[in-house]
């Protein structure tokens, strides 16, 4: 919550009523004094003493305008609470206060409740509800709270605010000026769509975890019945077996391991045009939601996640695990946003940061520049499992307001599908982005040629 700045002194203007009163007093009693007619200084004297009567108690005080929102975890297609109050620090009261707020247009206020009563935007209207001024009283050392309550289309760091108000006082004789309160930032997290990856990972990085791996150890997956050896422990001993064969068993498992998720974020491009949660996806929307459900899933399993930008900022995130990891995976997002650079900012990317040889790399791409299908080539060349999400949307629709431009579309989505086509012969496995199980069956092939054999050459 932010208070509206008071440095500058306080300022009362006199209105046009003030005026018109004090001049035709003014001329019924030069007219009286003129015309010699005592009855004109009878009209005079109600407008006189009103007028007197009214600004006995001056305000002193220009009015305090706050702006504030509901503080919670708010996601996108969640209800929003913000709040604008106007207060009178004054003894004398306001007869009138005008509010008026602006709120970024991602925000939809669809209710707004001033004073106990509701103003709310009717089913059709364009315009939204702060498009309209807000008018109440407001009495001595007392404060009025305009709260307004709608949804949040979509995510990002959007601006509630910012709100002003200008008061009447003295019988509306004068008006305050302008107060302006500064718009305070809300914060809305990305909608995480649901997302399962039940497969194992390709190779993971330590020795404990909650991935199944195909070495034997302690896990809690069953790998079979052998004999006992030493070093084996007696609580693994399999008495059923033992007393039917005359020698001791014991049940092997397979050990349980963690990983190291590095989601990539490719910010070279943007593409769509954002409808918000409820409509259409931009390549960008596509990429936060994305990294956002990988990253709740890995790290809800115990692994490790970090995030990179690839762009020209080379923005990146220290792997970590836990809930406070997930929060700060959030706030990270908020601020991804696409860059367009006439650079090659790989070395720029990876040049300082060393990832993990046995990190799995979920690369979130739309494959809109040469640029990152040849960042995808380097990596998997270099021995890291390499998983391409292609964020382009589906819905993408060519403009059809230029002559060749339907054509051209079709020729770059050939060359596009070529190219994509070119990185699976690479052992890239690039797949769209579908929610849940999006990556089930890509990962249970990366796990099946991690595990392979590797033939070595003397």
């Amino acid at each position: 919550m932010r208070l509206a700045d008071r440095s500058a002194p306080a300022n009362w203007a006199p209105t046009s009523a003030l005026g018109r009163a004090v001049l035709l007093t003014g001329l019924l009693l030069v007219a009286a004094v003129l015309l010699g007619r005592v009855d004109l200084i009878v009209l005079a004297a109600p407008f006189a003493l009103g007028t007197a009567y009214a600004l006995r108690n001056r305000p002193t005080e220009l009015p305090r305008v706050w702006v504030s929102v509901d503080e919670g975890h708010l996601v996108e297609g969640g209800e929003l609470v913000g709040r604008v109050s106007v207060g009178n620090p004054d003894a004398t009261p306001y007869d009138v206060a005008v509010l008026r707020t602006r709120v970024s247009p991602w925000l939809r206020i669809e209710q707004a409740t001033l004073a106990g009563g509701a103003v709310s935007g009717r089913s059709g209207d364009r315009r939204s509800v702060t498009d309209r001024p807000f008018v109440t009283s407001v009495d001595p050392d007392t404060a009025v709270d305009l709260e307004l309550t709608g949804t949040a289309l979509r995510w990002g760091r959007h601006p509630f605010g910012p709100a002003g108000a200008r008061v009447a006082a003295a019988q509306g004789l004068l008006v305050s000026r302008a107060v302006i309160a500064e718009p305070v930032v809300n914060r809305v997290y990305p909608k995480t769509e649901p997302f399962e990856a039940v497969n194992a990972m390709p190779r993971a990085a330590g020795l404990v975890g909650a991935h199944h791996s195909r070495r034997a150890g302690e896990g809690g997956e069953l790998a079979g019945v052998r004999v006992f050896a030493p070093g084996d422990r007696l609580r693994r001993i399999d008495w059923r077996v033992s007393l039917r064969a005359r020698q001791l068993h014991v049940a092997a498992t397979l050990s349980d391991r963690d990983a190291e998720v590095v989601v990539l974020l490719d910010v070279l491009a943007e593409a769509g045009r954002s409808g918000g949660i409820a409509g259409a996806a931009t390549v960008l929307d596509t990429t936060v939601r994305a990294a956002a459900a990988i990253a709740e899933h890995y790290l809800h399993r115990g692994d490790r996640v970090a995030l990179l930008e690839y762009g020209p900022n080379a923005r990146r995130l220290r792997p970590a695990t836990g809930r406070r990891q997930y929060l700060t995976v959030l706030e990270w997002l908020l601020d991804v946003k696409a860059q367009h650079s006439p650079h090659e900012p790989y070395d720029q990317v990876f040049g300082s940061q060393l990832l993990s040889a046995d990190a799995l790399v979920v690369v979130l791409t739309p494959l809109l520049e040469e640029r990152s299908a040849q960042m995808l080539a380097r990596l998997a060349r270099s021995g890291r499992f390499v998983v391409a999400v292609d964020t382009l949307p589906a819905d993408l629709s060519p403009p059809k307001d230029r002559g060749w431009a339907e054509v051209a579309y079709r020729l770059w989505r050939l060359d596009r599908d070529t190219m994509i086509a070119q990185l699976r012969e690479h052992g890239v496995p690039v797949v769209p982005w579908a929610g849940a199980g999006s990556l089930d069956q890509v990962l249970r092939d990366v796990a099946r040629l991690a595990t392979a054999p590797r033939v070595g050459g003397r």
